[in-house]
């Protein structure tokens, strides 16, 4: 029998990790989307990420962790949702290790991944949901739908079983996001006067800043996943980093040879979608590998967040489901690919069957965030109203939701 033992190294990484992924959500996310609404609802994108850090915290320690991380062999756990044996973090004293690293930091780190979950569907639906109903949805979703599939894939549940592959979270969180999104976007219906009237970013100044404070907060989501400073880190970060580049590299060049000039919110959206793609594969797959996803990502994305959408008319505000979404279904099943060691992977697997296993667990996981994201907003709709009224809509959700301005010149 071996015992675990501190690795001073491994810690090290890993608290940089975990502040690398909570900056990806503050200020990250929240500049990236922020930028990208209208002047009359920037506080309210920047409120909304900052209160879905602090209420998915508490949930987290209260009851997340223990359901996702109680193993599904311990008495009162299965393959579908784990135990209450670690509630607010009992049983997790000081001195507890998770591998090398202590546990009270592997249960911050996680915590750090179901805080960015819920905070990228709002962008599905900006500009149009009340800070109640997002505060409300935000908190059942990540119990109803983040607990049980980060359990299902990382908690030793019935698709870690299946030997799914989801190395940073390609399903449990981009997936997951990104259906959500559609749905929400879906239920509560286009912003008033979408599309005819322009709705143009009022900073993409702030959305650069915050896709920069993105790429970079995404080495501690991937390589952070490693669990340790090790090779697989570093060849993660720069799976990671090459995908990225490739993405906005092939996004500029296909909007440039469509629209006649690049744009720089295609240029970050391309990097983004990259980032999305390449999470459930970033562990698994070599360079070359990495390039091809962050290829495929930017013209799978592009023609998603342009042109289907476009197509069908459902006003996803911030392209949550356009990157995320598609960017996360991509990206898993193509990890059943490039994950195999005959394409330059880590693994030893039957591609075929493999993919099979990916693309059940990205059905099963869509079905599940789609149907719960529906009804959550059913329940919202009947106690709340889901959407505000076109009074203060016109007015901008600064105003009516927090009665402040984001910007005050004169």
């Amino acid at each position: 029998m071996t015992t675990s033992v501190l690795d001073t190294g491994n810690t090290a990484w890993m608290l940089t990790s975990t502040a690398l992924v909570l900056f990806m959500t503050l200020p990250g996310l929240a500049l990236f989307y922020g930028g990208l609404v209208r002047t009359k609802n920037v506080l309210s994108v920047l409120m909304q990420c900052f209160s879905i850090a602090s209420v998915v915290t508490v949930l987290w320690v209260a009851v997340g962790y223990s359901l996702v991380f109680v193993p599904a062999a311990t008495p009162g756990t299965n393959a579908l949702i784990g135990g209450l044996g670690k509630a607010f973090l009992a049983n997790v004293p000081r001195g507890a290790l998770s591998g090398s690293i202590p546990e009270t930091l592997f249960a911050m780190y996680q915590l750090t991944f179901a805080i960015i979950t819920p905070a990228l569907i709002v962008g599905a639906f900006a500009e149009r949901v009340g800070f109640a109903v997002m505060l409300l949805f935000s908190a059942v979703w990540s119990l109803v739908v983040y607990v049980p599939v980060a359990h299902w894939i990382w908690g030793g549940g019935w698709l870690q079983q299946l030997g799914v592959l989801d190395f940073a979270g390609g399903i449990v969180v981009h997936v997951t996001a990104g259906v959500a999104g559609l749905v929400a976007a879906l239920y509560v219906g286009q912003r008033k006067g979408f599309p005819h009237t322009p709705m143009m970013p009022h900073s993409l100044t702030l959305s650069v800043v915050g896709a920069g404070m993105l790429w970079v907060g995404w080495f501690g989501f991937n390589a952070g996943s490693a669990l340790g400073a090790n090779g697989t880190a570093g060849m993660t970060l720069a799976a990671t980093h090459v995908s990225a580049a490739t993405a906005a590299t092939v996004w500029m060049a296909v909007e440039w040879q469509r629209n006649g000039k690049p744009s720089v919110l295609g240029v970050i959206t391309g990097a983004v979608a990259g980032l999305a793609t390449v999470t459930p594969a970033s562990g698994y797959v070599g360079i070359a590998g990495a390039m091809l996803i962050g290829a495929l990502a930017a013209v799978v994305c592009f023609f998603s967040a342009t042109t289907i959408k476009k197509r069908f008319g459902y006003d996803d505000s911030l392209d949550a489901f356009g990157v995320h979404g598609v960017g996360g279904f991509v990206g898993s099943i193509l990890t059943g690919v490039f994950a195999s060691v005959a394409y330059g992977g880590t693994e030893t697997i039957d591609v075929y069957q493999q993919v099979g296993v990916q693309a059940l667990a990205c059905a099963v996981t869509a079905a599940w965030s789609g149907l719960v994201t529906w009804g959550t907003f059913a329940l919202a709709d009947r106690l709340l109203g889901a959407r505000v009224e076109e009074e203060h809509e016109l007015i901008g959700l600064d105003l009516t939701n927090h009665e402040e301005r984001g910007y005050d010149l004169g």
